[in-house]
């Protein structure tokens, strides 16, 4: 039985291939954003079965925008700048990055459109070029590290996705927490990296901001939008689950906790303090009728 708290967009804790009916209970105790809580489960779906080899949309045969600016071939508008151009000369730039707001849809393309209209969103084709595409995703990865910095944050390891705190994280932590924009261009990042195959940087992302957010007390006006949007742009659903109960185990107060499946905070196995006292209740009943034969 689902709790009272459960979310109906929230495809954690259930086979999220399902074609399930709506729930009709909506998380009527809990403040969680339910419009953050669509748009991620609308992500989520929007980026299924894009490999399969049959599918093709109807924009599949015209230009892919974000494919021809990752080779090089076409440069950003508003801007118009190189990728190489990008990675060489806008690493550190931080007033740059932080006051231009247009690249951000060039570097990080998704399905969904974005405040220019110059920039293009992907097709589920380009999509699926992308991925087979390892110098465009040589060039993506460029594309992370260059935001990254400018988080105070660095890519450890490249096969694993590990990241750490740079260092000047101070400096660039107070960046972070002051301009709250930021919070919706690394959401868009981690839509990005799980929509053209790197999906594998999106939770070492998300449990390096739970690790600072909830354990260190780091970055307060970020903590919101972690849990809110950031865990559930993760596309593997264990990594998702292992990463709300990481923020589970961490958040403060617990009671208030409301990002996760009553299951998360009744145990490993589920079972509700209710649940545990019918199957107490039941197996000393049985023993009791036992003892007096």
């Amino acid at each position: 039985m689902e709790s009272d708290d459960e979310c109906e967009f929230d495809s954690t804790w259930e086979d999220e291939y399902e074609n399930k009916p709506p729930r009709k209970k909506i998380c009527r105790r809990s403040r969680r954003n339910m419009c953050a809580a669509k748009d991620m489960q609308d992500f989520r779906h929007s980026v299924l079965n894009l490999d399969n080899d049959d599918y093709d949309d109807e924009q599949g045969h015209g230009r892919f925008y974000n494919l021809e600016f990752y080779h090089g071939q076409i440069k950003s508008s508003p801007g118009d700048i190189h990728i190489d151009e990008f990675h060489q000369n806008w690493k550190g730039q931080y007033h740059l990055l932080e006051d231009c707001h247009s690249y951000i849809q060039w570097l990080f393309p998704i399905q969904e459109r974005g405040v220019s209209s110059d920039a293009h969103v992907l097709t589920k084709t380009e999509i699926k070029l992308f991925r087979k595409d390892g110098e465009a995703k040589r060039k993506l990865v460029e594309s992370y590290k260059l935001m990254l910095d400018f988080y105070g944050i660095r890519l450890v390891n490249e096969t694993t996705g590990e990241v750490d705190r740079a260092h000047n994280w101070k400096d660039r932590f107070m960046n972070l927490n002051r301009y709250s924009h930021n919070n919706l261009r690394i959401t868009r990042i981690l839509k990005c990296l799980g929509t053209l195959g790197l999906q594998h940087y999106q939770a070492p992302l998300c449990k390096f901001f739970l690790h600072e957010t909830l354990e260190k007390e780091q970055l307060q006006h970020v903590k919101q939008s972690v849990l809110d949007y950031f865990i559930f742009a993760v596309l593997d659903k264990s990594e998702r689950r292992d990463l709300v109960r990481f923020a589970f185990n961490h958040f403060k107060p617990r009671e208030q906790f409301v990002w996760g499946s009553g299951r998360i905070r009744h145990g490993r196995h589920g079972q509700s303090p209710r649940a545990a006292s019918n199957r107490w209740r039941a197996g000393f009943s049985q023993l009791l009728c036992t003892s007096r034969r």
